[in-house]
């Protein structure tokens, strides 16, 4: 049995219904025809859900996934599941799954990725990053739905999403690795730990604040102050993120390197560095002006002067499911409408 999860906004619950499919179970003479009229029964669910969720009638699919979930509950209690069926473990915490009216199979955020064979990201690439920093620790690999606007870090549309996890089950795909950070903050008040990023580590100068100063050190030995808005840390990944729009370099994502990129920099020196993934970057808050960190777009809180971050390549990587070769200049050109000529 393959054991998925599901990690979406709330919109996207209604895609779960294609993939909610309880398990066919063996049955006695008696029972047989009631088992094929609940099957045909919940195949016909699963297709109009699809509909009225291509259709953008949320609310209809919304009700009818519920049915069909209620069906799949009375269809669970025949014995012996057959092989090669799963398990879908909804959403990634039980208030989504509060939302959906599924609390019973809500899973506590610390608990979620133990023991899953794949996640599945139903939403845009703000999904991608949470459902990545939900499971990489647990080597879980990801498959993109992408239910939302730019959709770069997703491999499947939602009209292929059958599809997709026919693949994945007949065991026909790839895994893209791709190279994470490790974030840790010298800093009173935060929590320890390590705190993983797809993307980058922000250090920037506070909604309503001025300038930041912030030293950085690579490896223990000090390069040099900057004066600026903020100071990027990103991975190949993150070089299509926040750090583009402050001009740093773009890198093929399956690339293994960091990224240090000034944010409106106040100084001469203003350029990008590339750094080997193995290096340990260390900022420093400098002077009397406070700076907030954000690791994938989530504020972590406001470091005071003397506090410190340290960035470097993490022993974890996120793995994404792919199907069939991914051409990155091609996705480039696609999602920054490039054109030929």
């Amino acid at each position: 049995m393959s054991k998925l999860a599901l990690v979406t906004p709330v919109v996207a619950v209604l895609l779960a219904a294609l993939v909610a499919r309880p398990a066919p179970a063996a049955a006695d003479g008696a029972a047989e025809p009631q088992l094929r009229q609940q099957q045909l029964a919940l195949h016909n669910l699963q297709n109009q859900a699809l509909e009225a969720y291509e259709r953008t009638d949320y609310t209809r699919a919304l009700g009818l996934y519920r049915q069909l979930w209620e069906q799949a509950e009375q269809m669970q209690r025949f014995p012996h599941p057959a092989p090669g069926s799963w398990q879908v473990l909804y959403n990634r915490n039980v208030d989504d799954a509060a939302i959906a009216g599924l609390t019973d199979v809500g899973s506590a955020e610390a608990d979620f990725a133990r023991g899953l064979d794949v996640a599945v990201s139903l939403g845009g690439d703000g999904t991608m990053l949470r459902t990545v920093d939900l499971v990489a620790a647990e080597d879980v690999p990801v498959i993109g739905v992408n239910v939302g606007q730019l959709g770069y870090l997703t491999e499947v549309e939602p009209a292929g999403v059958r599809l997709a996890l026919k693949r994945f089950l007949a065991g026909s795909y790839d895994v893209e690795e791709r190279m994470l950070l490790a974030v840790t903050v010298e800093a009173a008040g935060f929590e320890a730990g390590v705190h993983l990023a797809l993307n980058e580590a922000v250090l920037e100068k506070t909604p309503m604040g001025h300038t930041v100063r912030l030293g950085v050190s690579v490896d223990g030995e000090t390069f040099t102050p900057y004066a600026a808005d903020g100071l990027i840390v990103a991975t190949p990944t993150g070089s299509t993120a926040y750090a583009f729009s402050a001009r740093g370099p773009i890198v093929e994502p399956t690339h293994r390197c960091l990224l240090m990129t000034p944010v409106s920099p106040h100084m001469l020196f203003d350029r990008s560095l590339v750094l080997p993934p193995t290096a340990t970057v260390r900022i420093e808050v400098l002077d009397d002006r406070a700076a907030t960190l954000s690791v994938d777009g989530s504020n972590l809180g406001t470091l005071r002067p003397g506090d410190a971050v340290r960035a470097t390549g993490a022993r974890e990587s996120a793995r994404f499911i792919t199907f069939g070769t991914r051409d990155f200049l091609h996705i480039l050109k696609t999602k920054f409408g490039l054109s030929d000529r």
